[in-house]
């Protein structure tokens, strides 16, 4: 009985334990809810006043925004109010220039006695006029500003392409005169009856002449291939002391072979020197031929080369096929080979056999148009055209003699003189410029600029010489005054 009672106690006491237990833990989690809800009703007490915070300075913010907004606002009205003030004020100027022009136009209908359609007609023939007049002075400063850049880079261009050009400043002429060694070898050369000079002209087609000068003969041929032939065999004869018929035959084909074989020669060295590609063999040859000849003294096939260098340079200074000039540049006098031989000018004659030979059509066209025969239609024949003067006419590259030099500085004075209004005439610089002085009262500006073209183109088809001629005519005007 003791231990039941002893057992229900502990349970009591367990459940009462269990009681108190619970009711701890109970009133432990109400606490922590209270605490809980003290820090969140603080806390939202600050997110409260951050947010108050917040709110008065985007208040603020919007409030400064406004007052700007005003601010501008009220500059723009005034803004407006001064531009529409502006406009009444140039509505007001516009009327009273309308009312001005509108008296303008009455006051010239009634002085000129013109209607008002007449009167702008001839206000816009005024400034026609005008523009004309304005337009002309712009395009004549223009041509004239033009003319002097191209002049300048032509010169460069030239000075540069003849300056670097390395050539000899006279060229050796053909030999005309052969020497003997003793006066004794005349008579032979003549042989018995003269049959061996008859012999030797038959053979060789060249004149032999054996007159009084000691110790030496002359040849004499137009054809410079056939002349040098004839001096190599006479060479050859004199050397050797055998000379009869049939030993001048037989000496004067070995002759004409060795001259054919340095024709050749010749031909494949100019070609080198030009740097130019292969070309058919018998322009080899015919170019070859032309170191026998000369043209007032300088050495055609000489002057050839030349002028392909000097035509090369100034193809590359300027960007154009460099090669295609120097080929027509080597090959523009190629007609001279032939013009004892073919009817017309060394120009019409090369071109043709270029062209027979298949150089091609602006190889062809450069060199029927260097000499002006025909115009120039490319860059490459008006360069073409340039090297060869600038060969032909550099100092020291021709001699002429001094009669036909005379005559033609003489000529050059005819023809300047026979203008009116001329009173002097001078022939410069070795027949290269010719002043032509005119009378201020007599002839005008204009009339002094046709006198300067009408001068050059009759010497252009009257007179033969080597590179160009220029003609300057000087008007001079002066006034004097004296002060008392």
């Amino acid at each position: 009985m003791k231990i039941a009672v002893g057992a229900g106690s502990v349970a009591s006491l367990v459940l009462a334990g269990v009681l108190v237990a619970v009711l701890g833990a109970t009133w432990l989690m109400i606490r922590r809810l209270q605490a809980a809800q003290r820090r969140a009703a603080g806390e939202s007490e600050q997110a409260r006043e951050w947010a108050q915070a917040q709110t008065a300075q985007l208040r603020g913010e919007l409030d400064r925004r406004e007052e700007r907004l005003a601010e501008e606002l009220r500059r723009v009205r005034a803004l407006e109010e001064e531009t529409a003030g502006r406009a009444a004020e140039l509505a007001r100027e516009r009327a009273v220039v309308r009312e001005l022009e509108a008296g303008r136009r009455a006051a010239l209908e009634r002085v000129a006695g013109l209607s008002a359609e007449s009167a702008r007609a001839e206000l816009v023939r005024e400034a026609e006029a005008e523009a004309r007049r304005e337009a002309a002075v712009s395009v004549r400063e223009i041509e004239r500003t033009a003319k002097a850049e191209a002049d300048g880079r032509a010169r460069e261009i030239i000075a540069g392409a003849i300056q670097r050009l390395a050539s000899e400043q006279t060229a050796e002429t053909v030999v005309s005169v052969f020497r003997l060694p003793g006066e004794d070898m005349k008579g032979r050369i003549i042989g018995r009856e003269g049959r061996n000079i008859r012999a030797f002209e038959a053979v060789t087609g060249v004149n032999l002449i054996v007159d009084d000068t000691p110790e030496s003969v002359q040849l004499s041929c137009f054809d410079p291939v056939r002349r040098e032939t004839a001096r190599l065999t006479l060479e050859t004869l004199v050397a050797d002391g055998r000379i009869h018929p049939v030993r001048i035959e037989e000496v004067h084909e070995r002759s004409r072979a060795e001259v054919e074989r340095l024709c050749v020669r010749a031909g494949e060295d100019a070609l080198l020197a030009a740097r130019v590609g292969e070309m058919a063999p018998e322009l080899v040859r015919l170019l070859g031929t032309l170191r026998y000849r000369t043209s007032y003294g300088q050495n055609v096939l000489g002057h050839l080369v030349e002028s392909a260098h000097i035509g090369g340079m100034m193809a590359d200074e300027l960007g154009v096929d460099a090669a295609l000039v120097r080929r027509a540049a080597l090959l523009h006098d190629i007609g001279k080979a032939l013009t004892h031989e073919v009817e017309g000018s060394h120009a019409a004659i090369g071109a043709e056999l270029a062209r027979r030979h298949g150089e091609s059509s602006e190889v062809v066209h450069a060199i029927e148009a260097h000499h002006g025969e025909v115009d120039p239609k490319t860059v490459e024949a008006v360069l073409t055209q340039a090297a060869d003067a600038c060969s032909g006419g550099r100092p020291g590259a021709r001699r002429e003699a001094v009669e036909t030099y005379v005559r033609r500085l003489e000529r050059l004075e005819e023809i300047a003189a026979a203008h009116d209004g001329v009173s002097k005439v001078f022939a410069m610089q070795a027949g290269r410029e010719v002043r032509v002085m005119v009378q201020p009262e007599v002839v005008d500006d204009l009339r002094a600029q046709v006198i300067a073209r009408e001068v050059a183109k009759r010497v252009a088809q009257e007179l033969t010489y080597p590179g160009q001629i220029r003609i300057t005519v000087v008007r001079e005007s002066r006034v004097t005054a004296v002060a008392r």
